[in-house]
């Protein structure tokens, strides 16, 4: 048998971890495959390790003792995984939900596409919504620019296929063993956001294709744990996407990306203000007033 190993990062989010772990139960795996979910606790002080150990016996628990972050606490989980003998590791957020199909279909494409690194499913917003969160992505260096296709839109049956996408988002990634082996772990150096873009840059760079996998849905509770467009997440994405972009960067885009990114914050910001929304507005310029002084992201309170 195959094994997948699943990574459920938990921090002080018991219920929504609880919830995805009920879903996961009901899921169908393709003929050859097992599957061993394991959950992460980084750090949480909501007795979330104590509650899971006790209503689910088989989940493979590790209870870290400080938060390490996402970067931090998913690696944790894949060491583990990879040093067990897992075939494939998927990162899945706890704040989601799981269609019956979803594991079966990421493995048969990853099955039916051997080229194929890495899969991800079709992703609403949380359940029982039909509006699209993530229909695949587009990470451009050159424009300092990502995004998901299909944002908000809702779901008539536009994506039908199996193909190729520039970004996976870590919400919900599944890559072979050999991709993470090859690829490596996620970058630790990230304060948080960004990490699963840049895995998918370093992916693309070694040949690795990524691809989008409509079959496959997931329901996901967006920003469970930081707040839909909260000012602390609009200052902390943007601090992570000046250092994914300032990176990845290559050939002329390291001239073109920084111009393209400060103007499109400079609409953001103003967007921001013109809807009311002045401290999320103003977190823009502090983000990159403190990324050009190089202060810590971390000292940013919630």
């Amino acid at each position: 048998m195959k094994r997948l190993t699943i990574v459920v990062l938990n921090w002080n989010g018991v219920e929504d971890t609880v919830a995805l772990l009920r879903t996961l139960e009901r899921c169908r795996l393709p003929d050859g495959w097992s599957a061993v979910v394991m959950v992460v606790d980084n750090g949480s002080t909501d007795g979330s390790a104590a509650r899971i150990a006790a209503e689910f016996p088989k989940v493979d628990l590790v209870a870290l003792p400080e938060n390490l972050r996402f970067a931090g606490g998913n690696n944790r989980g894949l060491k583990r995984a990879l040093e067990a003998g897992a075939e494939a590791v998927m990162l899945l957020n706890n704040d989601t939900e799981a269609d019956p199909g979803l594991l079966e279909r990421l493995l048969l494409a990853l099955e039916q596409h051997p080229e194929a690194g890495a899969v991800a499913p079709l992703i609403y917003f949380g359940a029982p919504s039909q509006r699209i969160w993530y229909a695949g992505g587009r990470c451009e260096p050159w424009l300092g620019w990502s995004a998901h296709r299909g944002l908000r839109s809702l779901d008539r049956g536009q994506y039908r296929s199996i193909e190729r996408t520039g970004y996976i988002t870590g919400c919900c990634l599944l890559a072979r063993r050999d991709a993470w082996e090859r690829v490596g772990l996620l970058d630790e150096r990230y304060y948080i956001y960004a990490e699963d873009a840049d895995w998918c840059l370093r992916a693309r760079r070694i040949g690795l294709p990524l691809l989008f996998v409509p079959t496959a849905r997931l329901w996901h509770k967006v920003s469970a744990s930081a707040g839909n467009q909260s000012a602390w997440k609009i200052y902390q994405r943007l601090r992570a996407n000046l250092t994914l972009f300032a990176r990845n960067a290559r050939g002329l885009a390291r001239i073109t990306w920084a111009p393209a990114f400060v103007a499109q914050q400079a609409a953001l910001a103003a967007w921001l203000a013109l809807s009311g929304r002045m401290r999320a507005a103003l977190a823009v310029p502090r983000a990159l007033w403190d990324a050009a002084l190089g202060r810590d992201p971390a000292r940013v309170a919630r």
